[in-house]
Parts: structure tokens; C-alpha cells; sequence
């Protein structure tokens, strides 16, 4: 089975679908010979089909491609219809923002019969790999997240558990930087319901760098078992792994098809573990490099400012 990876990247008249083969990303239209799969997301849409139809072109590519080096890449995805964040879904990290927070921990939300629980990113917080991202403006106190990210494939609708994993297109990596300092509307009394926000916290420009590139779900047969870390400046400050998430993947799947289509190019970014900013009471600064890295997917590295 011929193993690629699935990009987009910037060509002289805008983003196009690209295949990366080792140092090498072809133009995914060019290769195959489909006008459609010209997108990321087109692809997507027609990945039942357009898997074969990439693999089978590799046999006889019809030009040199470009270097991946010189190469500029986007966000793996532009623009998927809804970007689905697991909270709270690694034990550890639940445990650090209990403490920071002065607050209970309270019991395990799996063993006790709980679901799991997603926030929004609206598309346009998507950042390229690479990107500067310009939000110490914006915030005080601005945290990484480090998050093993599913691309669906297929609509998927009341899904089991047991078949969740077939609607996943394939893996990539996420950080969901948050505004800490903007979660609390400081205007309205503590314990009011109307005090959280969510929109100030995790909807801002760029905060969402995505990437560098998909990982076809063929190469990656269980998404519970992959090491992901993150660095600041070199520092590690995040070193765990996804079979220490609460509710898996396909728990996560299955749970949001419940109410919700999920469409091709929709992202699930399946949550962090211990380690964040908050629990330390540190955060980035105009200058600081976040380099994260999950196994057998990629380095995403971006500079804040």
C-alpha cells in the first residue's frame, strides 16, 4: 500500500490539494487527473474513491512535483463546516485546572456514566504551520494545548462506537490556544452561568495552527496509542500519550453524531493532557516557538507575536 500524506499548499493562483511522498508534495489535481480533487476538502468529500485514485497515481506521476522544503503549506484543511474541541478529556489535565481553579476535581466523567464533552473553533481560527500568530494583543495569558486532531471523511450520523473509527479520513495535529484571561466575563458576578466565555477564550485569529499535513487513517490503525509532546522554545512542557484520553475517539465520534452531522473535513480535536500554562501560571509571550510533535504524523511549529 503506497503511503502519502494529504496537504494543501499555496500555488501562484491560491491553495491547492497536495500529495506529499517523501520530500516531494505533487499537485493533487495534476497527479490524478481529476479536475475535483483539486482541494482538500473536494477530496474529502469523494474519499472512498479518491484514496485509490491517489495511491494508483503514484505509479506514473506526471511531473516532478515541487520541494517540500520549499514549499509553502496552509492548514491541512480549508475551510471544514465545524472545528469540534473534546474539553477536559485527559485526567491529568482535568486534575492541574481543578487545582489552579480551587475547585473539586469530582468523579471520573467515564466511570460514572458521563459523556463527553465538546466546545467550538469557528473555521477562521485555522493557522498555517509555520504561521506568526499575532494574539499577545489580544490576551494576557495566552496557553498551548497540544491535540491529536480526527479528519472525517464521510457524513456520519448516529454512529456506533464500533463503527466511528471508519468515518475518520485520516490524523492530524492541532494546538488549541487558549485566552485564559478572556474565559470570564469579569463584569458579571462569580458563579453566574452567564459568567464563561468560551467565544473570548477560544475564537480568535489563529488560534488554532493546524497541520502540517493528514495522515491517512491506514497508517495510523490506532489512534489510542500515539506520543504527542510540546515545546516551548525548547523547553518540553507536554509529554503523554493519546491512550490516556477519558473517552476515545470513537466514544467521541459516536457522541457528537448523536445530535450532529459530521461532514467531510470536519475536525475533532480529542483534547490535552497536563502540562498547559494555566497549571503553572505561565504563558507565551511575543517571541516564544511552540513546536508540537505527534508520533507518526508531524512537527507543527509556530511563532507567537
Amino acid at each position: 500500500m503506497t503511503s502519502y500524506k494529504l496537504a494543501t499548499y499555496q500555488a501562484k493562483n491560491g491553495p491547492r490539494a497536495g500529495i506529499i511522498a517523501g520530500e516531494t508534495v505533487y499537485d493533487a489535481a495534476e497527479l490524478t487527473g481529476a479536475e475535483g480533487d483539486a482541494t482538500v476538502i473536494a477530496i474529502l468529500e469523494d474519499w472512498a474513491n479518491a484514496d485509490a485514485r491517489i495511491r494508483a497515481a503514484f505509479a506514473k506521476p506526471k511531473n516532478k512535483g515541487l520541494s517540500l522544503a520549499q514549499t509553502h503549506l496552509r492548514a491541512p484543511v480549508l475551510w471544514p463546516s465545524a472545528i469540534y474541541c473534546a474539553g477536559a478529556n485527559y485526567r491529568d489535565h482535568a486534575l492541574e485546572m481543578a487545582r489552579q481553579l480551587n475547585r473539586p476535581l469530582g468523579p471520573d466523567p467515564k466511570e460514572s456514566g458521563g459523556k463527553p464533552w465538546h466546545f467550538l473553533k469557528t473555521p477562521r481560527t485555522l493557522a498555517d504551520p509555520g504561521a506568526v500568530v499575532a494574539a499577545t494583543q489580544y490576551c494576557k495569558k495566552l496557553d498551548w494545548e497540544v491535540e491529536l486532531t480526527a479528519v472525517i471523511g464521510r457524513e456520519a450520523k448516529g454512529v456506533s462506537v464500533d463503527d466511528a473509527l471508519s468515518y475518520v479520513a485520516g490524523y492530524t495535529a492541532a494546538n488549541d490556544l487558549s485566552a485564559r484571561d478572556l474565559s470570564q466575563r469579569a463584569e458579571i458576578p462569580v458563579g453566574s452561568p452567564f459568567r464563561p466565555d468560551w467565544v473570548g477564550q477560544k475564537c480568535f485569529d489563529g488560534g488554532c495552527p493546524l497541520g502540517p499535513w493528514i495522515v491517512p487513517a491506514f497508517d495510523i490503525p490506532d489512534p489510542q496509542n500515539l506520543s504527542l509532546k510540546l515545546w516551548v522554545n525548547d523547553a518540553i512542557k507536554q509529554d503523554s500519550s493519546t491512550s490516556e484520553m477519558i473517552f476515545t475517539l470513537a466514544e467521541q465520534i459516536a457522541h457528537i453524531s448523536i445530535g450532529m452531522t459530521l461532514y467531510p473535513g470536519d475536525l475533532i480535536l480529542t483534547g490535552t493532557p497536563a502540562g498547559v500554562g494555566m497549571g503553572r501560571n505561565e504563558f507565551l509571550k511575543a517571541g516564544d516557538v511552540v513546536r508540537i510533535e505527534i508520533e507518526n504524523i508531524g512537527t507543527l511549529t509556530n511563532i507567537i507575536a
